[in-house]
């Protein structure tokens, strides 16, 4: 298969794909989703907020996942909103993305939902739809300072159901010691090739100890798959909700990945689900076991700090050599919306609206989900940042006139589609099937996921 023989369309000409906000080790199911949609068409009217007290004060429920820094920086930022007001009191819901949706889905149905949620890209479209989050245009919500990729991504025909909470890009980071260590230099990343990717990750392994290589696999999350399909024109979904390639686009994807496992620029099948099972600070970037790896670029601060070394963040790969078809995006991160059954819309608009614009919001929650959405507070707090932080900063700022158009939303049932690309992913790198026949089973598995 001629995988570079491809004539890619300009990424900005490209049709909209989607990523993947949330963490990159996602394991969420159709189960899931299914439990969702099943307990939000259970819903009855009414919600699960707390009456306003007699003293006028009003309490409202925020929910959100996240590890213990996120709940300090959090709680610090609800801190400094009720000092502003005092009849307005926030109580944190938090845990772990493994529990957070089956919980919430169940909030849900039992009408007893959060007044604000954190919300992920993947599941805004499945609640939205079912009637289950707030038109928050309709409340006093500034949005001129926000980027228009990032507030456009939580519009749909539903209406402004999230106001993005952070901004990512789909990157790929590089260790420079591994790099070093075998004698080959890092990319120009406004030139490179997949071709070129390919050759110096094999380079890498081949000039590293055993056990060292040139990068790590793609093919566990949507988002290398919605960058390829991208700079070839297509998409992973389209507008109507519907599928935006062939199986023989994501055979493709499929066919270069199984060409790299055979040239070890990537580890071996059993090593990539190995790799699947590790936390980010166990990653083959963090331990130098990786000279490059797919990640978000939000996640550049964590596995710099893991891995001891100043990594490199690259825009990626593209067909034709030109950083502008590169097809990327600016993603949300995650969203804050809210309940469309809470009894304190006007409060809990107004909560949003601080966490979105206001700097001392800002400067609690500095760079924890993602690049600040808002230009004015972004602004304000980057002396504040880490080195690390200013370093993602400065990479969504580069990249702001390379991007491609805004991605289609994912459509209902869309959390399972991480899934099937891992499992069918596993499957070729097996050699169980053939990258054709995987994009086939894989194309009609998604479809009939969305479908339903």
């Amino acid at each position: 298969m001629q995988l570079f023989s491809r004539t890619a369309p300009a990424a900005k000409k490209a049709a909209a794909a989607p990523s993947h906000g949330a963490p990159r080790r996602i394991r969420k199911t159709a189960l899931v989703a299914a439990a969702a949609a099943a307990v939000m068409a259970l819903s009855a009217c009414g919600g699960g907020s707390a009456p306003q007290s007699a003293d006028g004060t009003v309490e409202l429920r925020f929910s959100w996942w996240g590890g213990d820094k996120r709940a300090q920086l959090t709680q610090d930022a609800i801190a400094k909103f009720e000092a502003e007001n005092p009849k307005i009191k926030i109580k944190p819901e938090y845990g772990d993305w493994s529990g957070y949706w089956d919980k919430l889905a169940t909030q849900v149905a039992a009408n007893d939902a959060p007044d604000i949620i954190q919300m992920d890209e993947k599941y805004i479209t499945e609640y939205s739809s079912r009637g289950a989050l707030l038109d928050l245009s309709k409340y006093d919500i500034d949005t001129a300072k926000l980027d228009e990729a990032a507030l456009n991504a939580g519009k749909s025909e539903d209406g402004l159901t999230g106001i993005a909470a952070g901004i990512n890009a789909a990157t790929i980071l590089a260790n420079p010691k591994v790099f070093e260590a075998a004698g080959v230099a890092l990319p120009d990343d406004a030139t490179w090739t997949w071709a070129d990717f390919e050759r110096i990750a094999a380079e890498i392994t081949e000039k590293s100890p055993k056990g060292t290589y040139g990068a790590a696999a793609y093919g566990t999350d949507e988002a290398s798959l919605g960058v390829w399909l991208r700079q070839d024109g297509k998409s992973l979904y389209t507008s109507d909700g519907r599928l935006g390639f062939e199986p023989q686009d994501i055979a493709q994807w499929w066919a270069f990945l199984k060409d790299m496992s055979k040239k070890k620029g990537v580890p071996s099948a059993s090593e990539v689900v190995e790799a699947e099972a590790a936390a980010l600070d166990q990653s083959g970037l963090a331990t130098g076991k990786n000279g490059m790896a797919f990640w978000w670029s939000n996640q550049a601060p964590a596995l710099e700090k893991a891995s001891g070394s100043d990594l490199k963040i690259l825009r990626f790969p593209t067909n034709t050599g030109k950083a502008d078809d590169a097809g990327l995006w600016y993603k949300a991160s995650q969203f804050w919306s809210a309940s469309s059954r809470t009894k304190h819309p006007e409060e809990t608009a107004k909560f949003i609206n601080f966490l979105a614009n206001n700097v001392k919001a800002g400067e609690s929650l500095l760079a924890d989900r993602g690049v600040y959405p808002n230009t004015d507070v972004r602004a304000a707090i980057e002396p504040k940042l880490t080195p690390a932080d200013v370093k993602v900063v400065k990479f969504i700022d580069q990249i702001k006139d390379e991007l491609g158009e805004a991605p289609a939303p994912p459509p209902k049932g869309a959390g399972a589609i991480q899934e099937i690309i891992k499992r069918y992913t596993s499957e070729v790198l097996f050699e169980r099937l053939s990258p054709e026949d995987a994009g086939k089973k894989a194309s009609d598995e998604m479809k009939s996921a969305i479908s339903n």
